[in-house]
């Protein structure tokens, strides 16, 4: 069975991630689009660079091109965000991008974008999925054919735009005027390119690593997490950068290093942005987080006289609550994270931008500024875990924690549990520890929240005890 969890479908290569499988997603949306009568415009497809992006892209323009409806087609490998840019810019009806964002090298996946750029709803996939499964064979076009009969047409110059979009949000002058030394750690992904450009055009002296494709990206998860940015920290301490940036596989997950060696984690720079954004810069309105992201925004949105809205994991959920409430920002603890008047899904090469350009105005180190917020709305320590278990084992965690449930024995008060997306439980003293099943790996995900990272981890631990894993 093909499912579309979070961040669409996603597979291990060689296992379900095969050229069958692909052409048959494939020809789904095909029938997706003649069934909603969206066959008129072109369907952009795009590819980072994992292994069999490429192909995988050339595949699914094949199928589209045999069913009638033309495909613009990236000669290069590019972010998901130029994607999602491009479907709302040319007001297209679907965008694909091949890629399995931060997941291991051995995983690839399919990412369908809709009207406006947006994250494929629930509805959409799950329509989606019912096609694909009553798929039996697939009819292609030979790739080359296609481009030479006009059904394939190579997009030119596909970043200008996006690029150009980006540098007319940000303060260009406050950047020159800094002047800032960047260490980019690219980490063998697709979003180097346009953050390198709007770098250089900012007067920024960048310098980067990790730039060359590399399927198994060296040998770590390319998830910008402070595990896997040992040598981005190394070096911007011993070279004195002020900033340290590294982004995932396909540009829509941000990890920062401060001059100190400080790894900002992202629910700070969640904080961080959108403080900046309403304290310097002026901006009025709500912020929106997913359920596992730090409370401490709704205490900053407060302070302003606003709220911060909690929604599903899943970045759809963000973006359609940025429209609903006019949101100045929202974002989740994973990494991403978009700003109101951009795009409506997780964009790294903005958010890295805005950060520099935060860092430039404000003329404050982030640990510095980070130790300013928590004097005035207190200190918070997320931890995160990850548990594998059998998957005939699943149904029965289902059980015990959404069906029946229950709850292990905690130290704290219970004030309240939602059962919106997983388990969360909120505590009386505004702590809360949070249990869901990954919608693109076999993994229980535990988030716990708390003013130290002992107590975090004992929520953590009281679930991993109670249900044996």
């Amino acid at each position: 069975m093909i499912k579309f969890g979070t961040g669409g479908w996603r597979a291990v290569i060689g296992e379900d991630f095969i050229q069958d499988n692909i052409r048959k997603v494939a020809a789904g949306v095909a029938e997706l689009a003649k069934a909603e009568n969206k066959t008129e415009k072109p369907i952009i497809v795009g590819y980072d660079r994992r292994l069999l992006s490429e192909n995988a892209a050339r595949w699914v323009a094949e199928v589209f091109a045999r069913n009638g409806i033309k495909v613009w087609f990236l000669n290069r490998s590019a972010p998901t965000p130029l994607i999602m840019h491009t479907v709302k810019d040319k007001e297209l009806y679907y965008g694909i991008e091949i890629t399995a964002s931060h997941n291991p090298a051995n995983y690839n996946g399919i990412k369908l974008i809709v009207e406006e750029g947006r994250d494929a709803p629930l509805e959409t996939t799950a329509k989606l999925e019912e096609l694909v499964e009553n798929i039996d064979s697939v009819e292609f076009d030979d790739f080359d054919k296609a481009v030479a009969d006009g059904k394939i047409e190579f997009l030119k110059n596909p970043f200008n735009k996006f690029i150009d979009d980006i540098i007319d949000l940000l303060d260009m002058d406050a950047l020159r005027e800094r002047g800032l030394r960047v260490l980019f750690d690219s980490m063998h992904g697709s979003g180097s390119y346009p953050l390198l450009v709007i770098f250089h055009t900012a007067r920024c002296t960048i310098d980067a690593i990790n730039l060359n494709r590399d399927a198994y990206f060296g040998g770590q998860m390319p998830a910008p997490s402070e595990k896997g940015l040992t040598t981005l920290t190394n070096t911007v301490i011993k070279d004195g950068y002020d900033l340290g940036m590294a982004m995932d596989g396909d540009g829509d997950r941000l990890g920062v290093i401060d001059k100190t060696g400080r790894y900002i984690s992202a629910n700070e720079i969640l904080c961080l942005l959108y403080y900046y954004l309403v304290k310097y810069k002026g901006w009025k309105g709500p912020v929106v987080r997913n359920l596992a992201t730090t409370h401490m925004l709704d205490r900053i949105a407060e302070s302003f006289g606003e709220k911060c809205y909690e929604v599903p994991v899943g970045f759809k959920y963000i973006s359609s609550k940025i429209d609903e409430v006019d949101a100045v920002l929202g974002g989740e603890s994973s990494g991403g994270l978009t700003v109101r008047g951009h795009i409506h899904g997780k964009d790294s090469v903005y958010a890295a931008s805005l950060f520099a350009e935060m860092v430039s105005v404000t003329d404050k180190d982030p640990s510095q500024f980070i130790d300013e917020l928590e004097e005035q709305f207190g200190h918070f320590e997320m931890v995160e875990d990850n548990l594998r278990f059998a998957p005939e084992n699943k149904a029965n965690i289902n059980q015990i924690i959404m069906v029946d449930k229950k709850l292990p024995e905690f130290s704290q008060k219970i004030t309240r549990v939602n059962y919106e997306d997983g388990c969360k439980v909120y505590f009386e003293n505004g702590d809360f520890v949070i249990c869901r099943f990954s919608g693109t790996e076999p993994l229980l995900r535990i988030f716990a929240e708390s003013t130290d990272s002992q107590t975090a981890t004992e929520y953590i631990n009281a679930f991993r005890t109670f249900l044996n894993i």
